[in-house]
């Protein structure tokens, strides 16, 4: 699922040699469920054919801004009212010139000139170029009309310079371009999550620990972020990648996740405590690796902090504060004692038993509880939808207070 599907972007392509990326960048936004046209300039088509966007896409590639494929129709004017959303990927200096200081004179910048949806810019050049004065002078002019830059990444160019001026990798941009269409209900905010479990060692090599994947914490890290908010992401060893643009704070032990979220505690406005923590660490852990022996091990173990509840205690005025029940069963029973006795807002609860089990899945089946409002039982969905599912709940008690 993403927030890119059934929307209509128009993919730009400039006179670059980053240009053949921006092949992969067409397939990159049509795994996101979004409908791409093309729109190419003369100098584009030297780089890469327009038949290989034709096949592609489904859709001819508008090239020329005097010939139209149907006489009832003007196409620039038409691509530009259909968008949902536009990006240039590469962005020459050329092209960047010719659009902050409103010049049309072919099929991309006249197309520009007509659009009133979000457009994003993709610098791709030489590094002394993308440095020029006139260069960023252009694209801060850009910026202040309200246009989206994404920073080149740095690297060794086609022209033998390393520096920056590399065109990013398609499938950030495609995750960028999903963020620019999302709403930004959380601007600004400042956003806590915790991810992923905690391990707890035995000795050097061994540990205890639980099933968790992260993959919800990351989910509502990843919501958050391409929703307007600042993210702190303090997580667990886990598998997966972590959301862009975002503060990754990585921990093994549960003391090692209450210090860092005490540390920041302060000045959040929004916890969502999903990390599934071992409720108990080794007391006798060992210094050096425990050798086999017939006579088995006995390990003593000792409660770890409540970190929920630590926290609970910890919270001022104005801050909301979200946990995760992770039951077997009585979950609703439990749901609302942990509401109640850690200081929460809100508790998304969910039974981990049976094939509904959240642990590592792509899915979850979950029922949120608040103080002052009924509880929201949802069926089971992937866990993207559910993020922004919690993420609007967690809207509504900002907004009841």
């Amino acid at each position: 699922m993403s927030d890119l599907n059934g929307r209509v972007i128009v993919l730009g392509v400039s006179g670059g040699i980053a240009a053949y990326k921006s092949v992969e960048l067409l397939r990159a936004l049509q795994k996101k469920g979004a409908d791409v046209f093309v729109v190419m300039t003369e100098n584009a088509l030297k780089f890469v054919g327009e038949l290989t966007f034709q096949a592609i896409s489904k859709h001819s590639v508008y090239t020329d801004v005097m010939k139209e494929d149907t006489p009832d129709k003007i196409r620039h004017i038409d691509l530009a009212e259909k968008a949902d959303g536009v990006v240039i990927a590469p962005a020459t200096a050329n092209i960047i010139g010719k659009i902050a200081n409103g010049i049309a004179d072919d099929a991309l910048s006249t197309m520009i000139m007509a659009v009133k949806a979000p457009v994003m810019i993709c610098p791709a050049m030489n590094s002394w170029m993308y440095e020029s004065r006139a260069v960023q002078r252009n694209l801060d002019t850009l910026s202040e009309d309200g246009f989206h830059i994404i920073d080149p990444d740095e690297g060794y160019l086609a022209c033998n310079v390393t520096g920056p001026g590399r065109l990013p990798e398609p499938y950030y941009i495609a995750d960028r371009v999903e963020a620019m269409l999302v709403r930004k209900d959380f601007k600004e905010k400042k956003v806590l999550v915790t991810a992923g479990p905690t391990v707890e060692p035995i000795d050097p090599v061994r540990f205890i620990s639980n099933h968790s994947s992260g993959k919800m914490g990351y989910k509502i890290a990843e919501a958050f972020e391409k929703r307007g908010a600042k993210v702190t992401l303090v997580s667990g060893p886990v598998a997966i990648d972590p959301p862009y643009n975002t503060e990754v704070v990585n921990i093994k032990t549960a003391d090692e996740m209450l210090l860092k979220c005490q540390e920041r505690m302060e000045n959040i406005d929004i916890i969502v405590k999903v990390a599934a923590v071992a409720d108990y660490k080794i007391k006798n852990r060992a210094e050096h690796k425990i050798k086999k022996s017939e006579g088995g091990l006995d390990l003593v173990l000792e409660e770890n902090p409540d970190i929920i509840k630590t926290l609970g205690k910890l919270k001022k005025p104005g801050q909301i504060f979200v946990g995760f029940a992770a039951e077997t069963r009585d979950l609703e029973q439990n749901a609302l004692k942990k509401l109640e006795s850690k200081n929460l807002d809100m508790i998304v609860a969910n039974e981990i038993s049976g094939k509904n089990s959240a642990f590592g899945a792509e899915e979850n089946k979950v029922t949120i509880f608040t103080k002052n409002m009924a509880p929201k039982i949802l069926d089971m969905m992937d866990k993207k939808v559910l993020a922004d599912l919690i993420l609007d709940s967690i809207l509504e008690i900002e907004n009841d207070r």
